[in-house]
């Protein structure tokens, strides 16, 4: 009996990949290897699990939509080194997860694309690499410089934790259904994060905020110090007293938060 067609959901964000060619330049910049364990959200139909499989030591495969269950199991066949877990990759306990995941490799859901590559780098110390398809805009804007229009708290706190290891624009005509946006594959690997990082990190939420504030507006209606300390701060490493959160380097903020500390 054949399986009824599976329909995408948009309020999951799925976009499935169908396009089995684009899976080499995957392998190429995820750098695949028997000795790897692959974490991987949203695995859709499979197609993408399946490679990952044949490639490397273990995969957890984590789908929130339970309806998939079939169509993913007919796919993976007699794999016996994928994990299927039906959860929300932003709530479950990756630190549970065995063997520990050495790499991120996913055709993320685009709708919370850019939460899961934060959450994994803050929550998932044993992941050393990424490689995941997200719409252009989001992946330009994890390693956006300052000045640029995709610049923002993203974009900090991504290359706070990480530096991009490869890029490559994916046509939209690789997925089903086909989305209205351009897509892009984005590696990166772990940095070195600072040792004061949630300080850090609440220091750049703050700040970027209120965008068309400057900085020690920002910060002090967030409540972390008042007005005339942030802009002193601000002019010691360098900057006007009067200048905005996309001015700002990360390393400038690693700086500010020590010297507001």
């Amino acid at each position: 009996m054949t399986s009824p067609p599976v329909v995408p959901k948009h309020s999951f964000g799925q976009h499935f990949l169908v396009d089995p060619n684009i899976l080499r330049v995957i392998e190429r910049l995820a750098v695949l290897g028997q000795e790897d364990v692959v974490l991987e959200v949203g695995p859709g139909l499979g197609v993408l699990t399946s490679f990952l499989a044949d490639r490397v030591g273990a995969v957890h495969a984590v789908e929130i939509d339970r309806s998939l269950e079939r169509a993913l199991r007919d796919a993976l066949g007699a794999r016996a080194n994928v994990q299927l877990l039906f959860a929300d990759a932003l709530t479950l306990d990756l630190g549970a997860l065995d063997p520990q995941p050495t790499k991120l490799v996913s055709n993320l859901p685009y709708n919370v694309a850019a939460p899961i590559v934060i959450t994994t780098l803050e929550a998932a110390p044993s992941i050393a690499s990424w490689c995941v398809m997200v719409q252009r805009e989001v992946g330009e804007r994890f390693f956006a410089q300052p000045g640029d229009a995709a610049y923002g708290a993203v974009s900090v706190i991504v290359q706070l934790n990480a530096e991009r290891t490869g890029w490559h624009t994916v046509s939209r005509h690789v997925f089903r259904p086909v989305p209205r946006v351009d897509s892009a594959l984005v590696a990166f690997r772990r940095g070195t994060t600072p040792s004061d990082y949630p300080r850090v990190k609440t220091l750049v939420q703050a700040a970027f905020a209120h965008r068309r504030k400057t900085i020690p507006n920002s910060v002090e209606l967030a409540g972390l110090c008042d007005r005339s300390r942030a802009a002193a701060a601000l002019v010691d490493l360098g900057h006007p007293e009067t200048a905005r959160a996309e001015a700002l380097a990360p390393r400038d903020f690693v700086q500010l938060a020590e010297l507001l500390a």
